[in-house]
């Protein structure tokens, strides 16, 4: 294990980033810190939002520029007594180290906060050719700005690596996610008469069983890396009182979709379900749109993959097969905002994040530093 790169890991998690309501400004000083301490240039960019920083940092002028991107929030703990360590006290044991955001994703900002400070002498000294670009942003959990603005501003490069906990497995692909919230209407009274009234609970159960078959239909679209298109009722938020009749009832979506569909089509398709119920059943509804990540996706057989693949199955048992993530990321900035080939890529096990017990083994973390490392040697010298 490399200790100084359990340092950090420890550091970030110790430095609570909960988003909601997004208080990155700790760990995005340290992070700034720590790099400018080993000479890193490196700069706090107040953009989006002025009292939420993040980092962009750089070395190297020369050709091409690989950019490693990690996001510094955090969700929430939730109930702290579910968790058997404190969740930001970044406990060490038998080789894994404890806490919210330890796999998702603050061992993959360690990670490439080293290697920027480990391959610094090399790229100036023109040992390596290229330059390496940082980025610690803010605001992935909640699908905020924090990585499009850093491209926008210039924070950019011919490559991007997206140091999600991949288990060191290269994706050239990731689903979209889409949040519907449906309103269906009702009309309150009293519960001692509920025929005076209309009960959005009851106008709900068409809906429902609509959403339920279109999940069934659209799970028919399948992806050769992503898997099937999915469609899943993940909450219902209705009435006001015990004896009152509800008079609305919303009905929260997550939407999952494949690279070759879009937000916009399933805005058609969210529409057209509805307006069918409507014209069935005489429900009245409504519809938005609450949060959006789009899908993304690059040849599979990119001179950047195949580089990760290769480094990875040096340093550790990882298939090199093509592969896509099921997840959303950052990575759909560098693809569809910047048009920058990049890749999901980084230590850790994915199914380790938002979990009670978070936690990452540390070898793995070392492991994907030296692969890391690896695989930008052999961009940078190309």
């Amino acid at each position: 294990m490399d200790a100084e790169l359990t340092e950090i890991i420890a550091e970030l998690v110790s430095r609570e980033t909960e988003n909601p309501p997004g208080n990155e400004r700790r760990a995005a000083e340290y992070v700034h810190e720590w790099l400018t301490d080993r000479g890193v240039d490196a700069e706090l960019v107040s953009e989006p939002y002025e009292d939420r920083p993040q980092v962009a940092a750089r070395v190297g002028e020369g050709d091409p520029t690989v950019v490693l991107n990690g996001h510094i929030d955090v969700v929430p703990a939730g109930d702290r007594e579910e968790w058997s360590r404190p969740p930001y006290g970044a406990e060490v044991e038998d080789g894994r180290l404890y806490g919210r955001g330890s796999a998702d994703m603050k061992t993959g900002v360690a990670v490439g906060m080293k290697a920027l400070a480990d391959l610094k002498a090399p790229i100036e000294s023109g040992e390596l050719g290229g330059s390496l670009a940082f980025q610690a942003v803010i605001g992935e959990e909640t699908a905020e700005p924090g990585t499009k603005t850093l491209l926008e501003r210039g924070h950019d490069g011919d490559y991007g690596v997206v140091l999600e906990p991949t288990g060191m497995r290269t994706a050239t692909s990731e689903k979209g996610l889409a949040w519907y919230e449906i309103t269906v209407a009702g009309e309150p009274s009293h519960a001692s008469r509920p025929t005076q009234g209309d009960n959005a609970i009851s106008n709900a159960r068409p809906v429902l069983a609509a959403l339920e078959a279109y999940d069934d239909r659209i799970g028919e679209r399948e992806d050769d890396l992503v898997g099937r298109a999915h469609a899943t009722v993940t909450q219902i938020e209705a009435g006001t009182k015990e004896n009152v009749v509800p008079e609305d009832a919303v009905i929260t979506v997550d939407r999952r979709f494949l690279p070759d569909e879009s937000a916009d089509q399933v805005d058609a398709e969210i529409d057209d379900l509805l307006a069918e119920v409507e014209a069935d059943h005489g429900v009245e509804t409504s519809w938005r749109r609450t949060r959006t990540y789009e899908s993304a996706a690059i040849d599979p057989d990119s001179r950047l993959a195949d580089v990760f693949r290769e480094a990875s199955a040096e340093r550790a048992d990882v298939p090199t097969d093509p592969w896509g993530v099921k997840a959303s990321t950052d990575v759909r900035n560098f693809v569809n905002d910047a048009s920058i080939e990049a890749i999901t890529w980084g230590p850790g096990d994915l199914a380790q994040a938002h979990t009670y017990d978070e936690h990452v083994e540390l070898a793995d973390a070392t492991a994907g530093l030296r692969a890391l490392e690896d695989a930008l040697g052999t961009l940078l010298d190309e």
